[in-house]
Parts: structure tokens; sequence; C-alpha cells
């Protein structure tokens, strides 16, 4: 089943996809669900390929805050 989506974008962003379509051969329309399809397959391929020892920990560290000047020390530590 198709549903219509309506999109507000900057005119000259339309018209460059349109001519881009043109190129392909498809439609915007086409392109726009190709597009969307192809981003959720990369979202999902990305989850389902890491081992299960790394989706056990997968964004476990997300909400630490790690002062920027610090981590350079350590490293400037680390490597010197």
């Amino acid at each position: 089943m198709q549903s219509k989506l309506t999109l507000r974008l900057e005119e000259d962003l339309i018209n460059k996809a349109k001519k881009l379509a043109r190129k392909r051969g498809k439609s915007l329309s086409r392109m726009v669900a190709e597009y969307f399809s192809h981003i959720i397959k990369e979202e999902y391929k990305t989850e389902e390929e890491l081992p299960p020892i790394v989706k056990s920990i997968y964004g476990s560290m997300a909400n630490l805050k790690i002062d920027e000047a610090d981590y350079k020390k350590y490293l400037e530590d680390k490597y010197s």
C-alpha cells in the first residue's frame, strides 16, 4: 500500500533532485523511496553485523562525559 508524503525542501534542492531523477530515468518519488530503503537497511545492517559481545556493550559509554582536554592529555602521555 502506498501513501502520500509531503516534504518541505529548498526549491533549489528540489530542482536538482528532479534533474537527477530524469537523468537516472526514475521518478523523484522512486528515488526518495530507494534512499529511505537504503538508510533503513544500513541502520539495521550495522546492528545485525555486530558480534554478540559487542552488542552487549554497544552504547554503554554513550552517557559518559569525557573531557576533550583530558582525553588529549591521556593520548599525549600514552604516546610520548
